[in-house]
């Protein structure tokens, strides 16, 4: 079910590519170049590092990483577009870190929770393939031979991915009440201090290559906001439910804050726009 769901979120990303989005990558290199290094190499380190700060059973510590480890997500998209960022390349770098996770997820995965558990990358570069990799195809293959008549299944894609997201979360939330209830003390903090660390790193990952404030904006909601859908359903077809739990709390912890700096940020942008028509009229 879970892996279903998620399978049919990327197919609604990938109805809403093109082929020339691929070619729009070449027009901003260095910000689509150095924005999905920073979701593959400041979150995975983040992951770990709060996974092995926080004393919390191992599948809660493969799970964290795990998540890390995982593309950023469609929501972020939306995010940008309120707190005022560069709509254009958070798609390209939620574009091309999706496609580009199908191999560096397991790989990272792997990496950094080897020492906790063993991880088959090779299982998991197959479930990317099927749920990532092939819907994603399918979809932008739909939307180059069926164009317009996609137009509205293409608008009630978002609300799809929204639902989907909730019921995944909501399920396992649900099948692990019990052990959150137990280690919500150290669970809840860690998968938020990877978000808050993710979304602070982000913005100075973009002041770093001296990128402008709505590119910074956007490098900071692409690294804090993961998968958090597909990070669940590998977890819960790799490991077990345990794991996917971070994965599940990671979806509404990036949300919040993600929505609570587009609002900071929409509100600073509008009256700075409000001063600069003072000063012109």
């Amino acid at each position: 079910m879970v892996a279903a769901g998620l399978g049919i979120i990327m197919l609604g990303m990938g109805m809403t590519l093109t082929f020339a989005d691929f070619g729009k990558v070449l027009k901003m290199p260095k910000a689509v170049v150095s924005g999905v290094l920073a979701q593959f190499l400041i979150m995975p380190l983040i992951g770990w590092s709060v996974a092995n700060l926080f004393a919390l059973p191992d599948q809660f510590k493969l799970g964290i990483i795990l998540v890390s480890c995982c593309p950023g997500g469609t929501a972020s998209n939306v995010v940008t577009y309120l707190a005022r960022g560069n709509l254009a390349l958070s798609v390209l770098m939620t574009m091309c870190s999706t496609l580009l996770a199908v191999g560096l997820t397991p790989i990272l995965t792997k990496t950094y929770a080897s020492a906790i558990l063993e991880v088959d990358a090779m299982a998991m570069v197959v479930s990317m393939v099927m749920i990532v990799l092939l819907p994603v195809i399918g979809g932008l293959l739909l939307n180059r031979y069926l164009g317009k008549k996609l137009d509205s299944v293409k608008s009630i894609a978002p609300l799809v991915s929204v639902l989907v997201i909730v019921l995944i979360v909501g399920a396992i939330v649900g099948a692990t009440k019990n052990a959150i209830e137990s280690h919500w003390q150290t669970l809840l903090p860690a998968v938020f201090i990877v978000h808050v660390l993710g979304f602070g790193l982000g913005y100075l990952w973009g002041k770093l290559f001296k990128l402008g404030e709505k590119e910074q904006r956007t490098f900071s909601i692409e690294v804090g906001m993961q998968n958090s859908g597909l990070g669940s359903s590998l977890a819960k077809t790799h490991f077990t439910m345990l794991a996917a739990t971070p994965c599940a709390i990671s979806a509404f912890f990036h949300c919040m804050i993600g929505s609570f700096l587009a609002s900071v940020w929409s509100r600073k942008s509008s009256l700075r726009d409000q001063d600069e028509v003072s000063k012109n009229s």
